[in-house]
């Protein structure tokens, strides 16, 4: 009986700590054993157990309207109605009138770049014009910039077009990555002659042009070697220890 007791006592001697303090009331634990103390909560946006942040694999997690922080229920509403009424002119006149109107700055913003990530660039487009109408619209070189870019990479080139036109008038130049996705769509979509007015256009802003732009077009133009000639020497005199490759010409028919 002795044997047992004294067995019993050094097993619990010999417990590992933690257990012993799972096993003593909690008024009597260190703070940081306490049961309050390793309930799960937020640490940095992520849940934490223990004080151990759990591993986010980059997957969204919930819905991805939900994750829209900056999308309040009007600016959801009128990207809703925006979408319903789009092929019916009249009734979406009606609803920029009564609801896309009375949007607030950050909001009317708001919609207008969900649309272009949407690819709804025709309504981004429409909103992005009342939007130069407000009171409170400066002109920024970055609300053109996403929009034209949108615009380009939705093949709309005409109004692409028009918007630089607009943007220019206020005396405004896009950037280097503007230029070049303006480049690439002109080219693309069989426009060479405006590619080069893009081109010139570029030339004369007051930032220093890339290179990027330069071989968007020097590959665009290979099917004409008098353009193409023309910027390869303006391409080597502003980038002089850069060297641009010439493919045989039979791979791509020039003769």
């Amino acid at each position: 009986m002795a044997i047992r007791v004294l067995s019993r006592a050094k097993i619990i001697t010999y417990f590992p700590a933690i257990i012993q303090h799972m096993l003593t009331p909690s008024e009597y634990l260190p703070s940081y054993f306490r049961p309050q103390s390793l309930a799960i909560h937020e640490v940095d946006g992520r849940r934490s157990v223990y004080g151990f942040k759990e591993y986010h694999d980059g997957r969204p997690r919930g819905s991805l309207w939900r994750g829209k922080k900056l999308l309040g229920k009007e600016a959801l509403f009128v990207i809703l109605g925006l979408k319903r009424f789009k092929q019916d002119e009249e009734k979406l006149n009606k609803f920029v009138k009564s609801h896309v109107l009375r949007l607030l700055k950050m909001d009317m913003v708001a919609v207008l770049t969900e649309l272009e990530r949407q690819e709804e660039v025709i309504l981004a487009l429409k909103v992005f014009e009342v939007i130069q109408k407000e009171k409170w619209y400066q002109p920024d070189v970055y609300l053109y910039k996403d929009l034209i870019i949108a615009l380009a990479r939705s093949k709309k080139m005409d109004e692409a077009m028009r918007v630089w036109e607009s943007m220019r008038k206020e005396d405004l130049f896009p950037d280097s990555q503007t230029y070049a996705e303006m480049i690439r769509g002109f080219l693309k979509y069989g426009s060479p002659a405006d590619a080069m007015n893009v081109f010139e256009d570029m030339k004369q802003s007051p930032d220093p042009p890339e290179e990027l732009p330069f071989r968007i077009l020097l590959k665009g133009l290979l099917p004409y070697p008098l353009l193409r000639n023309k910027v390869k020497q303006d391409f080597e005199e502003m980038f002089p220890d850069r060297h641009v490759y010439d493919p045989p010409e039979e791979i791509f028919g020039v003769h």
